[in-house]
């Protein structure tokens, strides 16, 4: 099932399955608990990220290729790290360039989010699915200057600016994506393709992260993971090519669909 959120003409928010272009079949209900597709079809005014989330949780050097690509060596365990809710930005909404607390190399990251669906503590492996409710496409922005120079070796401020976890357009449930890590995952930057790889690279796949994040620790249902980014970054080309005002970046994931935000200086 593909689930939509947005805004319908009196600007309430809404969830959907999509019908014909602009419009979309209205969920009444609870999308972690019971509901229903009606027959009422409405005009989406506005699409909003598939689900506002419980908790933001990210995973660093996920990714074998990526991890090469950075000097790194494989982690032993999942990396960690968490983003604000304010992070959260929707299809089509900017990317905004911190000027305050000034960034000069901002650079994307194409991801895939999972999105759990119900309380989710000390699962195993075996059982991780099971706690999904579905996928959706991520962008983890991230400042590499307050990152990696700035932050005293901590992750989070250079992942914790407004705005710098765009997600959509859907959400597409686990019955139509049994395999998460079999999946063809691109960002491509003003029409070109820099990154193009596949999910099955990731070092610990979907269900080793989830049962990792919740061994003695609660996921709530709306908790979205990051599970980590391949080759391709912008950090790693050469020269380096960080995000700039004018620029639009899509994030593309196999069956899932394409996540596109233009990318501006923060108004001070």
């Amino acid at each position: 099932m593909k689930i939509i959120r947005f805004l319908n003409d009196n600007s309430d928010i809404c969830y959907g399955t999509p019908a014909s272009t602009g419009k979309a079949n209205l969920i009444r209900g609870d999308i972690f608990g019971y509901f229903e597709i009606t027959k009422e079809v409405i005009v989406i005014k506005k699409l909003l990220a598939p689900i506002a989330p419980a908790q933001i949780l990210g995973t660093g050097l996920n990714y074998r290729q990526h991890a090469k690509e950075g000097g790194m060596a494989i982690p032993e365990y999942p990396v960690l790290f968490v983003k604000g809710l304010n992070t959260l930005q929707h299809p089509g909404e900017p990317i905004v360039i911190p000027t305050h607390l000034r960034s000069d190399k901002v650079d994307y990251e194409c991801e895939l989010a999972v999105v759990i669906g119900k309380t989710c503590k000390n699962v195993s492996r075996s059982e991780a699915l099971d706690y999904v409710l579905g996928y959706t496409c991520a962008n983890d922005v991230s400042a590499r200057d307050w990152q990696l120079e700035r932050g005293g070796g901590q992750w989070c401020r250079g992942k914790f600016f407004d705005t710098f976890t765009p997600l959509g357009p859907q959400l597409i449930t686990k019955d139509e994506l049994p395999a998460p890590n079999h999946l063809q995952i691109k960002t491509i930057l003003n029409g070109e393709v820099k990154q193009d790889w596949n999910t099955d690279d990731m070092i610990f796949d979907v269900p080793a992260l989830i049962e990792f994040f919740s061994g003695s620790t609660t996921l709530p249902p709306g908790t979205v993971i990051l599970t980590g980014t391949p080759h391709g970054v912008g950090m790693a080309q050469q020269p380096p090519r960080w995000l700039r005002p004018g620029d639009e970046v899509t994030i593309e994931i196999e069956n899932i669909g394409r996540l596109t935000n233009p990318v501006v200086d923060e108004k001070n």
